[in-house]
């Protein structure tokens, strides 16, 4: 399991950017939570016990009132796990009950429709306004489809086989109508072939490359094709100049499909979604120990895995979690195991059998999933519970919400929750967003969203490893069913614009 190569080394002129995109947490939550676990674990928090907790946050320095804003959110939790109340001695404090979803990662669900928001009950004349102004919008956008459809009636049927095109006849020297093919069929190799002959008359070096590795990747490349994709394969792992900058996350890392606002609305919430699975996990005695022999020093580690997520996450402009061996104990390859902070788990599989493009691969999928944007997901089961986290947030962010009777049962203790662990800035930044989402139609498919996610951290692997090949690999051993998808996305990827803007503003791209 060790290895002493160098494979996992940055540029000399490497230079670390900015570092963002993890999960936070506050820095007390971990230390009060133990403590407050700990009181409530026979159900009866006493005058004594009130006395020490209040002591210890004297002693830390935390503001009291923010602490019982944690408690309700550790009680409702435990509440809802173990269908009691907690009687509180010291002072009377009434919690209702909830479920916090929990469950694996990406397990089995059926595809959900799209998520709606209801329309908006409320005096605020803000809102108000906003409501009268979709109205008329609505309105407008149906007059403008009935002008549509009375035009279309008044002119002749044209059939348009502009897209139809013989074996002989050439495409057209216009790089956004390849690309666009090619995101239509990723498998189009005359596509892909076009590109390769287009970017070469431009004398595109880097694009050039990408077409030919992707042609190679399908096993259709000509003679000329694999030759200049060997003669300029790069030996061994990227060694950049920088590291991925937020908004290159955003704007060229993520997936076109992953809506950035759903995200965004996720982030605010991780935290407390997690703080709720760790309590839960806490009092049912199913929280995760893990042998401290076993964490991993990334500054002395001679694993070539940990070695490689330190490496992976400075690239990604993260940081990497504590890293755990774990050859017996789990066969996988790494796992997210909850706790504050969550940590990672490296299994039989990722500390021996890969080669330093698979680990590459691996450890900017898992990366990505501990973006607060995405670190929801690996919480959250199915998508009817995400879509239920999903309007507990939009409640937090605005109450007024109109909710069926069903819904509101499930939604509102979901809310009450979330709310006492959030602060007011980022209280005021959901408020925010609702107001974003409202104006942007009120709608979002989550299904779309968590697919897309998927496919973002997939995106961030490749661009790490530059392997196709090494991506199957480790997409092989998480689910084959999902590969062919998986692998077509990155013959998308890598013939766009994104990936190329992407190599150049990190320093990797052929000059």
């Amino acid at each position: 399991m060790s290895d002493t190569s160098d494979d996992f080394q940055h540029a000399s002129s490497f230079e670390q950017g900015e570092l963002s995109g993890n999960l936070h947490l506050g820095k007390f939550e971990a230390q009060y939570e133990e403590l407050f676990a700990e009181v409530i674990e026979d159900g009866v928090i006493t005058a004594e016990e009130r006395a020490r907790l209040d002591r210890a946050a004297d002693a830390l320095g935390l503001d009291r009132e923010r602490l019982r804003r944690l408690e309700q959110a550790l009680q409702i939790a435990y509440e809802a796990r173990h269908r009691i109340k907690i009687r509180d001695l010291s002072r009377p404090v009434h919690t209702p009950v909830i479920p916090i979803p929990q469950g694996p990662l990406l397990g089995d669900e059926e595809p959900a429709p799209s998520l709606r928001l209801p329309p908006i009950l409320t005096a605020d004349p803000n809102v108000l306004a906003l409501q009268q102004r979709i109205a008329f919008l609505e309105g407008r956008v149906a007059e403008l489809e009935r002008e549509l459809q009375e035009a279309r009636s008044q002119i002749a049927v044209e059939v348009d086989l502009s897209d139809v095109r013989s074996a002989a006849e050439p495409f057209e020297d216009d790089p956004n109508d390849l690309m666009r093919r090619v995101r239509r069929d990723p498998r189009d190799h005359d596509a892909l072939h076009a590109l390769y002959r287009l970017w070469a008359r431009r004398e595109d070096l880097d694009r050039r490359f990408c077409a030919a590795q992707a042609l190679v990747f399908r096993g259709v490349a000509s003679e000329e094709e694999r030759t200049f994709f060997q003669q300029h394969r790069p030996e061994g792992l990227i060694r950049p100049s920088t590291s991925v900058s937020p908004d290159a996350w955003r704007r060229l890392l993520f997936h076109p499909e992953e809506e950035i606002l759903t995200g965004e609305i996720f982030s605010i919430i991780a935290s407390a979604v997690l703080l709720g699975r760790v309590s839960a996990l806490r009092r049912d005695k199913a929280l995760p120990v893990l042998d401290p022999a076993t964490r991993q020093d990334p500054q002395k580690s001679t694993l070539q895995a940990v070695r490689c997520f330190t490496w992976a996450a400075s690239i990604l402009g993260m940081t990497a979690p504590a890293l755990y061996a774990a050859p017996q104990q789990y066969g996988g390859l790494v796992e997210m195991v909850p706790g504050l902070p969550p940590v990672s788990r490296l299994g039989k599989q990722a500390l021996s059998g890969r080669n330093a493009p698979e680990l590459a691969f691996l450890a900017g999928r898992h990366l990505s999933w501990y973006r607060e944007e995405h670190f929801v997901r690996l919480l959250v089961p199915s998508i009817p519970d995400l879509e239920d986290l999903f309007l507990a947030a939009l409640l937090v962010g605005n109450p007024a919400i109109p909710l069926s009777a069903d819904r509101k049962v499930r939604i509102t203790p979901l809310a009450k929750a979330i709310e006492p662990i959030l602060e007011p800035i980022l209280i005021d930044r959901l408020r925010g967003y609702f107001l974003r989402f409202v104006e942007e139609g009120g709608r979002t498919n989550l299904q779309r969203w968590a697919n897309a996610a998927n496919l973002t951290g997939t995106r961030a692997g490749f661009l790490l490893c530059g392997d196709f090949e090494a991506a199957r690999a480790v997409l092989t051993l998480e689910d084959p069913s999902t590969v062919e998808q998986h692998l077509d996305d990155l013959v998308v990827f890598v013939t766009s614009d994104r990936y190329t803007n992407l190599r150049r503003q990190i320093g990797i791209a052929l000059r």
